[in-house]
Formats: C-alpha cells, sequence, structure tokens
C-alpha cells in the first residue's frame, strides 16, 4: 500500500508541474519572438534603402533597430552564460535540470524565450527593471532553480540561493529547501507548522506561474498577430519603390504607420512578463532604508531582498518567525550558499525582512 503524500508533498508537485508548464511556455515564446525578430529585420531593412526619409522618421527607426540589437546580444549571452555555468557546475547537480530547461534545449530561440520573459533595457529608456548582467542573471536565476526544484544542484553551487533574488524571487527555491534539511526538526508540532509554511510558499507560486502562463499566452498570441502584419507591410513596402520623394501621400502615410508598427512589434520582444518579475526587489529595499535610516552591506541588502521575496505576502507569527530563523541557521547548506556563518545569521535578519515587507504592504495600499 502506497504512502499518502504529505499536503507539503502535494503542493511542491504543483509547483514543480507549473514551472515544467511555464517553461516550455517561455521555449514556445521564444520561437515566435524569433520569427518575429527576423519580420522586423526584414522591413528594417527595406526601410535603410529608401531615399529621402524624414530625419524624425529615421532617427525614430534607428533606435528601434538599436533596441532590438540590444534584445538579440542578452539573448545570446543568457544561452552562452548558461551553457558555461553548466559546464563548470558539471557533476555538481547542475546538469540534471530534470524541471528546469535542459541545456540541450537551450538554443537561440529558448534564449530568446528568457530574454523576453525577464526583460532587456533598452538604449536610453529601461523598459525593465533590469539590465545588462542584472537581466542575464535573472534569467539564469530562473533556469538554475529549475534545477533547485527538481532536487538539482542549480546553475552554480555558491550563490544559487541568493542568484533567486531576480525575477522569480525565492518561488522555486521553496521548493528545494524543504529537501535540503530545513524541516529536520525534532518537535512535531514545528515540523508541522514549518511544513505548513512552505506549503503556503508553494501554492502562492503556483498560482503566481497560473497567471504568467495567461500573460505568456496573451504575448504568444499578439505575437502571432504582429508577425502577420509586419508580413504584409513588408509586401506593402517593396512595392513602394526606393525614393520617399516619388511615393504619394497615401504611401508615405501607411510608411509611417509601419513604423509604429515596428515600434509596437519591438515592444513585444523586450518588454518582460510581470507575473514572473520579483514581488520584491532591490528598488523596494532602497524605499524601507530611506523610511528606516537602516544601513546594510551588499551581502545583508541581497539576502533581505531573497528572503521577502520568499515570504511575500506568507502569513506568520512571532513563533513562526523563530521557527524560520532556527531552520535557516540550522541548515549549513543554505548557510554556504549565502556565505555567511551560523554565527552572524541573527535573529535581527528575520525581524528586518518582516519589517521591511511590512513597509511595502502599506505602501501598495498607500
Amino acid at each position: 500500500m502506497s504512502k499518502k503524500k504529505s499536503r507539503l508533498k502535494l503542493a511542491q508537485e504543483q509547483a514543480e508541474s507549473a514551472i515544467k508548464k511555464t517553461n516550455d511556455k517561455i521555449g514556445e515564446l521564444g520561437t515566435l519572438t524569433s520569427q518575429l525578430y527576423d519580420g522586423l529585420n526584414t522591413i528594417q531593412k527595406l526601410f535603410d534603402e529608401i531615399r529621402n526619409v524624414p530625419g524624425e522618421k529615421r532617427l525614430e527607426y534607428e533606435k528601434l533597430k538599436k533596441i532590438r540589437l540590444n534584445w538579440k546580444q542578452q539573448a545570446e549571452k543568457i544561452e552562452s552564460d548558461y551553457k558555461n555555468a553548466v559546464a563548470k557546475n558539471a557533476g555538481k547537480g547542475a546538469a540534471g535540470l530534470g524541471a528546469g530547461i535542459a541545456v540541450a534545449a537551450l538554443g537561440p530561440t529558448a534564449a530568446m524565450g528568457i530574454a523576453t520573459t525577464f526583460g532587456i533595457a533598452s538604449t536610453g529608456t529601461a523598459i525593465s527593471t533590469l539590465s545588462g548582467a542584472a537581466a542575464t542573471n535573472a534569467a539564469l536565476a530562473w533556469l538554475g532553480g529549475g534545477a533547485l526544484a527538481a532536487g538539482g544542484g542549480g546553475m552554480a553551487a555558491g550563490n544559487a540561493f541568493l542568484a533567486l533574488a531576480g525575477p522569480v524571487g525565492w518561488a522555486i527555491a521553496g521548493v528545494a529547501l524543504v529537501g535540503s534539511g530545513f524541516l529536520l526538526w525534532k518537535g512535531k508540532s514545528d515540523q508541522n507548522r514549518l511544513e505548513e509554511i512552505f506549503t503556503l510558499i508553494s501554492k502562492r507560486d503556483v498560482k503566481s506561474y497560473e497567471l504568467a502562463i495567461v500573460e505568456i499566452n496573451e504575448r504568444i498570441s499578439r505575437i502571432k498577430d504582429e508577425s502577420q502584419k509586419l508580413n504584409c507591410a513588408s509586401e506593402r513596402t517593396r512595392a513602394y519603390g526606393l525614393d520617399y520623394n516619388l511615393m504619394t501621400e497615401a504611401q508615405q502615410y501607411e510608411l509611417g504607420s509601419y513604423v509604429n508598427l515596428m515600434n509596437s512589434s519591438t515592444q513585444l520582444l523586450v518588454n518582460p512578463i510581470t507575473g514572473l518579475q520579483p514581488k520584491y526587489d532591490i528598488g523596494d529595499l532602497k524605499e524601507y532604508i530611506a523610511f528606516s535610516k537602516k544601513k546594510f552591506d551588499d551581502k545583508q541588502k541581497s539576502l533581505i531582498v531573497s528572503l521577502s521575496n520568499l515570504l511575500f505576502k506568507i502569513n506568520f507569527d512571532e513563533k513562526d518567525k523563530t521557527l524560520l530563523w532556527k531552520s535557516f541557521k540550522g541548515n549549513k547548506k543554505f548557510l554556504s550558499s549565502i556565505e555567511m556563518s551560523k554565527r552572524d545569521f541573527e535573529f535581527s535578519i528575520i525581524e528586518t525582512v518582516t519589517d521591511a515587507l511590512k513597509h511595502k504592504y502599506r505602501s501598495e495600499k498607500g
């Protein structure tokens, strides 16, 4: 007779399943963003060949070209960095991704899907809160987090847990923490309560992933529509000749509308999926620091952001805080991952996280 699964185990399995579905959708998104990118390049080349285009129009689509190039370079960097991370950590569990995207599948289109999912900053105006290395790290954290959720070693040994302060926060880490000794607790009631907290975390995250999948599906639908419009626009542009001054006023107006189309299509490439953005980010912490006048070093800041994501919208009392603190403090693997000694992991860290989250909740209501 098979042993009945605990509520926590069932919630974990639901979270792992949701991560897998989200990754599948990200892969599908990548294939379509790749096609959209090609369609944008095609019409861009046609525009480049037209003489006498007014300066402001040319500046507009040249700016869009730079944004797309930046996005493509970020996608290539994500692909390259991830493969390097897996190679570097071969034998440490990083290759057994399970719920994450397997490295073999992380080709150019999958990397494009990840780049779109987590957002890339444009040149000039930051479209996303992430940019450059931060965007790449966030994407790698998602992939590494998939490995953590499946019980693997994550994308890298050292700061795999802290890396999850990226767009997924500690969402998927909750699955891994339980399996790494966090619930090896002596008192049955205390262990039950810890299991309940991590069950709530998993259930919260499943909802986040389900909403993200809806959002990705909407993005996929829009990209398909825009790709069709771009193909039609390219065909019509080819028929207008290569001199703007020789075109009719209606044709010139239509070309202007195509620049607007290029703009909206480019946003579909680079704007992040909001459902997979962090619930608590460094900007939130900066607001809290300004309010509280407290000072933290960089390591403490990363830890506060990470734990705030893990415990976001999870209700717990004073006893729960002590339980969580002792769980973190007593877990060697966790302490090693954040490069902190048992002595340094003080209760004040949990107090600060609780206070920081309360400040954010108040700000959201205000």
